[in-house]
Parts: structure tokens; sequence; C-alpha cells
């Protein structure tokens, strides 16, 4: 018996940080992409994630509610999760997240993991930083990360 593929959506967004391409299949949001093209397809899902991105960046949510179904490893997955647990407005270093997986000496593999993040906003990497405040790293380029950064901290 074949199984059957869930169907995708697009949606694209302009945000203060850029345009950002969202993905999802019947269920949940499974993406979220830095840049891409004007295109939009019908989704219970992205328009609910539409909807929860535009009151993010207007200072109304704090946290995302729409469904997520990132792709990775258990590792990844494992880090990912882990991330979502930062509370707005704060950051952690990659040796906490580390820490907090029972593991401090895989630092530098959460920093693949956070390479990889499928959904960033949703799965809100841009607050893991370097153990001595630095900010490195991001998808969606540093001013984006220092401007997310700035945004969840001045309320």
């Amino acid at each position: 018996m074949e199984k059957t593929r869930d169907k995708l959506a697009c949606r694209f967004v302009e945000t203060p940080i850029g345009p950002v391409t969202l993905v999802a299949d019947n269920s949940a949001l499974i993406e979220a992409r830095f840049g891409g093209f004007p295109i939009s397809h019908e989704s219970a899902v992205l328009d609910q994630a539409e909807r929860e991105l535009r009151e993010y960046f207007l200072r109304e949510r704090r946290a995302f509610d729409v469904p997520l179904a990132p792709r990775g490893t258990p590792f990844q997955l494992s880090v990912w999760e882990e991330v979502r647990r930062i509370p707005y407005g704060e950051t952690r270093a990659y040796i906490d997240v580390a820490r907090a997986l029972g593991n401090e000496k895989a630092c530098r593999a959460v920093g693949r993991a956070n390479n990889h993040n499928p959904l960033p906003l949703f799965v809100p990497c841009h607050r893991v930083i370097g153990r001595d405040g630095s900010l490195v790293g991001y998808a969606g380029g540093m001013a984006a990360k220092k401007w997310l950064l700035r945004m969840e901290q001045e309320q």
C-alpha cells in the first residue's frame, strides 16, 4: 500500500526583517525560509502562521501556537524543542542549551542543529548566543538577529 503524501502549501509574507516564505503540510508548519518569491496558497495552517507572525512583529504575541512539524534528526529535534523553551526577551548560550540536553560537550552540535533550523522565528534560534554574549550566525543575517533581540527586549 502506498502512503499518501501531504499536500504542501506556501505563502510569502513581508516582515520588518525582510520577506519570509512559510511552508505547511495539511496539519502543521514545516518551514519558514528567509526570502522567497511572492506566492500564496490557501491553507488554514498558513493563515494561522501568518496571523501569528504579524502579531509577533506587532509585539502582541510572545509565543506561537501554530502546529509545527520540523523535519530533522532526533538530536536536531531535541535541540529545537529546547530552543523553543527559551522565554521571549531572553537569551541562552549554546552551552546552556547543551547542558539542558544533558551533554555540555555538545555545544558545536547544538550550533549545527541551530544552523539547520527549518523554522526560524517559530523556533527562536535568534535567542541563542555565544558564551561570551556575542551574537553568532543567523540564517536571516546578523542585522535581523540584532533587530529581533532588541525588539523582544524592549517590551
